[in-house]
């Protein structure tokens, strides 16, 4: 009898460290596992923070592209008006009679003006100024003791720009 109770004692022993081995091989696997997946869910986060990434470089490239390409096109059409500003102010200087016909022009000619400052567009300084050939373009070279060097004495036509980008060179005289 007490060989019946130490080997039902030897039962339960080794059917406790059969389970303890059992629970403890699941441990394990349930540690693998949770690695496993820890790693496959920092893998998929990088993943997305990349995607991210990516996507923000895109939203800039194409506000990038969209930018320059309105501002191409603006300038494309504005330098296409030019010369009609530029006669404009040829009509403004011109000597007349009729005073009302005179303002016309000059309100014609302020409002185009208007419309060009409101999309950007400036006049380049020239007078007085030094020459920059980046913006400016030399028609004569002349000698003048009153001026400084490369000062522009004259301006024949008007540059603009927008931005930073030259539409029209000026066409100027530059002194010494």
């Amino acid at each position: 009898m007490e060989d019946e109770k130490l080997n039902d004692k030897n039962n339960i022993d080794s059917k406790n460290d059969v389970n303890q081995d059992n629970q403890q091989d699941e441990l394990k696997a349930l540690k693998t596992k949770l690695a496993n997946q820890k790693d496959e869910l920092e893998e998929k986060e990088d993943r997305i923070k990349r995607l991210m990434a990516e996507f923000e470089n895109f939203k800039k490239r194409s506000d990038k592209e969209r930018t320059n390409l309105y501002n191409s096109v603006l300038g494309d059409v504005i330098t296409s008006l030019l010369p009609v500003l530029d006669n404009l102010e040829k009509a403004a200087k011109t000597e007349t009679k009729d005073e009302q016909y005179k303002n016309g022009i000059e309100m014609v000619l302020n409002q185009f003006k208007d419309v060009l400052k409101a999309n950007g567009v400036t006049e380049i300084e020239t007078v007085g100024k030094k020459f920059d050939p980046s913006i400016h373009e030399a028609v004569s070279l002349v000698q003048d003791e009153n001026l400084g060097e490369k000062e522009i004495k004259e301006e024949f036509r008007k540059g603009y720009m927008i931005g930073d980008k030259v539409l029209r060179h000026s066409l100027v005289v530059v002194a010494n």
